[in-house]
C-alpha cells in the first residue's frame, strides 16, 4: 500500500532523507464529457455558479491520472514521489489531458 502523504510538490519531504532517486513516474488520462453531460453542463453555465458535471469530470480525470502515476512509482520500487505536478493539455474540441507527474525516490525517517 502507498503513503500517499508521501507525495508532494516539494523537492523533498520534511523528516525523511532521500536514499534513492528512480526518475520520472508519470500518469496520464484523456477524457471528454458525453453530449448528454454537456446538455447538463449548458444548463448550469446558464444559471450561473459553479458547474459541478465539468468539476466532476476534472476530479475524476486527476484523480485517474494520479493512481496511475502513483502505480507507475510503485512498480519502480518507489515509497515516494516529490516535485508532485499535474498539468493539461487541451487535445481536440471537448477533449482533454490531464498528467500527473513527479520524481520517484525512496525515501527514510531522517535521524
Amino acid at each position: 500500500m502507498f503513503d500517499h502523504s508521501l507525495v508532494t510538490t516539494a523537492p523533498q519531504l520534511e523528516g525523511y532523507r532521500i536514499v534513492r532517486h528512480l526518475g520520472v513516474v508519470r500518469g496520464i488520462t484523456v477524457r471528454s464529457r458525453s453530449f448528454i453531460g454537456n446538455v447538463g453542463a449548458l444548463f448550469q453555465i446558464l444559471a450561473g455558479g459553479n458547474i459541478t458535471l465539468y468539476q466532476q469530470l476534472c476530479e475524476r480525470a486527476r484523480s485517474e491520472a494520479y493512481e496511475t502515476m502513483i502505480t507507475h512509482a510503485q512498480q519502480l520500487g518507489a515509497n515516494a514521489v516529490v516535485a508532485f505536478r499535474y498539468d493539461t493539455t487541451d487535445i481536440a474540441g471537448g477533449v482533454s489531458e490531464v498528467l500527473a507527474y513527479g520524481s520517484a525516490v525512496v525515501v527514510e525517517r531522517a535521524v
